[in-house]
């Protein structure tokens, strides 16, 4: 009798059932570079999935941010943001602002639901990015300038071309490269 109970306790726990998982996916934010000079970020997103890949909506998560270096904060400068997954699963780390600080962070995200636990790292940049309106602003300059130029030099041309045809015979026109024209001699070169 005391065999069979030996036996017994090795084989139940054998086939006792594995609990179910749960899992988190991360759908937006991971690798994100945050602009700190706008103070921008992507807001992490993250779903909750049962061992089935299934959604599972009612978990609580909790997004927590580093506690110094770079990073950022949530609404009234919180470093935690708890959550509850929508009917996708989904929860999404609203309100996110990177601090003023440069480098890489981490933010952990945890996930629970009746008894089972998840967890995860999103891995996100703050950085100083220049403006889009600074970069286009900039290409504007230059293409304007670059107009400027070629109105004086289609001027210019105009000008030495007129002065060759125009029949007086003893004008010179100097261009802007430094090429001196003069009509009537039919030479071309540089200034003597």
């Amino acid at each position: 009798m005391r065999y069979l109970s030996l036996l017994l306790a090795l084989w139940i726990p054998a086939t006792a059932q594995v609990a179910p998982m749960l899992n988190l996916v991360v759908l937006e934010g991971e690798g994100a570079t945050n602009n700190i000079r706008q103070r921008t970020a992507r807001e992490p997103i993250v779903q909750v999935q049962d061992e089935n890949h299934k959604p599972v909506a009612g978990a609580i998560v909790v997004f927590t941010l580093p506690s110094n270096g770079a990073g950022g904060a949530f609404a009234n400068g919180a470093r935690t943001l708890s959550m509850v997954s929508d009917n996708q699963g989904q929860a999404v780390a609203r309100g996110f602002r990177p601090n003023a600080l440069k480098g890489q962070f981490k933010i952990r995200v945890n996930a629970s639901h009746q008894g089972q636990t998840a967890s995860t790292d999103i891995s996100q940049t703050n950085a100083v990015l220049a403006a889009a309106g600074a970069a286009t602003a900039g290409a504007g300059m230059s293409g304007k300038l670059i107009a400027v130029l070629v109105v004086i030099g289609a001027a210019a041309a105009g000008g030495a071309y007129y002065a060759t045809h125009s029949g007086s015979g003893a004008s010179t026109v100097i261009t802007p490269v430094g090429t001196t024209i003069a009509a009537g001699g039919g030479s071309v070169g540089p200034p003597r």
